[in-house]
């Protein structure tokens, strides 16, 4: 097979003594800089006359000498390729846009506290090596167990939903406009009925590209620059934080205790008001009926909204079940935000809006700007492994799971390690805060777990103003029994000897 190869090169006239110089120099160019990236195929030597006006032994002359100097690397029967990986060269463009920042780029994106937030999960650069040949415990949060999730299912589900779009092509149209998404609207319903006791119709739902693109769409449909006041939760999640900072509101963080957001102290003037009632993100308590109702009736005294993030509220283990704050008696005031991403699987990158009748139109546009509808293999294909009962299947096999998990830790938390660590009562979500008795630098302790192959996160990432409260968060999406026992231990015997941290 012929391949592609649309560079333009700058060779020297036909029959020049430079030929040979001149084609190294291009090609050598094209690869340093992207043109001929990592894996493209060269053309083959035979075709030299066509491609580059010189000869085939002028061209062999020349491959050998990019594959001498690591640029090139040659495949028996098939050709000659960009190496996957080049030598190292002070030309190139330093990776990962090291280097002094560009006064072109928008600063906003180039402050500290947005590029950690941005990358809250990360860690720091690890100043001991980890263990070789052990399995990594992470208890960071809002990660899932993708071993666990049914492939074989959801490949057969997608690709029946692909053969019917063979038959009928989606057209290209807006986000609420084309079948398939109907199709994953009308599951979402049943889903979230279900599963979260929310009613709605289709029109109500705008399907989004993640939970994240859902703020994004919120903050550009609610905020105006420099004036909305927007109420986060503190501690809170800190990319949602960013979407609305990146439009232009004015946050303000605000306290939780154990009966979630402190009402009290949001300011008159509020005008948006972040939350994850069900389970706090990364605290884990519920928001009490008590100030439930103080919230909604706050929001229609002030004529504020309430943006309800409700990222992992289909994993609840014990006590009654706790309807959302997004019920028909406040829907003119709430956003419901949900994902699929704890549920399912974060690669799909599919969540969705459930918006009052008067602001969709406008959550709409917005949409069609960003990237006009999300991917309609996508949807139809998670609408499929709704509508036939897989979903609801593997959140009940998942609920199992993580039911073991969360007792094996809260059973350490109580007992080996009580004597440092408070758990915070939890019935939801996948993962359970833990406040520590005594102070302790808990950031450095999970520094020290790094050699130990754990991975951890500390209280302080979450907070957007001074950290009120020092703990440590144990994440149990990822990790399976065997793994949490040793991460746990290994955490225990750290903290036994807390006075050398």
């Amino acid at each position: 097979m012929e391949p592609l190869f649309e560079i333009d090169l700058d060779m020297a006239p036909k029959g020049s003594r430079d030929a040979s110089r001149t084609l190294h120099a291009q090609l050598k160019a094209a690869i340093l800089d992207g043109r001929l990236a990592a894996g493209a195929k060269l053309p083959p030597t035979r075709k030299s006359g066509a491609f580059f006006g010189i000869s085939r032994n002028t061209t062999v002359e020349v491959y050998e000498r990019l594959v001498n100097e690591g640029y090139v690397v040659t495949r028996h029967g098939s050709g000659s390729y960009v190496a996957d990986k080049l030598p190292a060269s002070p030309t190139r463009t330093p990776p990962n846009g090291a280097g002094p920042p560009d006064r072109r780029l928008n600063e906003f994106w180039l402050r500290p506290d947005v590029t950690a937030a941005m990358s809250f999960w990360r860690d720091s650069p690890e100043r001991a090596a980890p263990l070789p040949h052990v399995r990594q415990v992470d208890f960071r949060p809002a990660l899932v167990d993708s071993r666990l999730f049914p492939f074989d299912v959801f490949r057969r589900v997608s690709a029946k939903q692909l053969r019917g779009l063979e038959r009928k092509p989606a057209s290209f149209k807006s986000p609420q406009g084309n079948q398939g998404n109907y199709h994953l609207r009308d599951a979402i319903i049943k889903h979230i009925a279900l599963t979260r006791a929310v009613t709605c119709q289709p029109e109500d739902i705008l399907v989004t590209s993640g939970a994240q693109q859902a703020f994004d769409l919120l903050a550009r449909a609610l905020v105006t620059r420099n004036e909305t006041v927007v109420a986060v939760e503190d501690p809170g999640y800190p990319p949602m934080r960013v979407a609305f900072a990146a439009a232009g509101a004015r946050l303000v963080p605000i306290g939780v205790d154990d009966e979630g957001l402190m009402v009290e102290r949001l300011p008159p003037d509020v005008a948006v008001i972040c939350v994850c009632p069900s389970h706090q993100f990364p605290l884990g308590v519920s928001m009490s009926t008590r100030r439930r109702k103080a919230l909604v009736e706050f929001a229609r005294r002030r004529g504020a909204v309430i943006i309800e993030d409700d990222y992992d509220g289909e994993f609840r283990y014990d006590g009654s079940p706790l309807a959302a704050l997004r019920i028909a008696e406040a829907a003119d005031v709430v956003f419901y935000v949900g994902t699929f991403s704890k549920c399912m699987l974060s690669a799909l990158r599919l969540g969705f809006i459930i918006a009052p009748a008067w602001a969709m139109r406008t959550l709409v546009a917005a949409k069609n700007c960003l990237d006009w509808h999300c991917s309609t293999p996508v949807q139809i294909g998670v609408a499929g492994f709704i509508s036939e009962g897989h979903l609801t299947h593997h959140v009940r096999k998942m609920r199992a799971i993580y039911k073991k998990r969360r007792q094996l830790l809260l059973n350490v938390l109580q007992g080996k390690l009580g004597e440092w660590l408070d758990p915070i009562p939890s019935y939801y979500g996948m993962h359970v805060a833990a406040v520590a008795r005594t102070p302790l630098d808990l950031d450095a302790m999970a520094e020290r777990l790094v050699p130990h192959n754990v991975k951890i996160h500390a209280f302080t990432r979450y907070y957007l103003g001074p950290p009120t409260r020092a703990g440590l968060i144990f994440g149990y999406g990822a990790v399976d029994l065997p793994e949490m026992s040793r991460g746990l231990a290994a955490l225990h015997g750290l903290l036994k000897n807390a006075g050398d941290v």
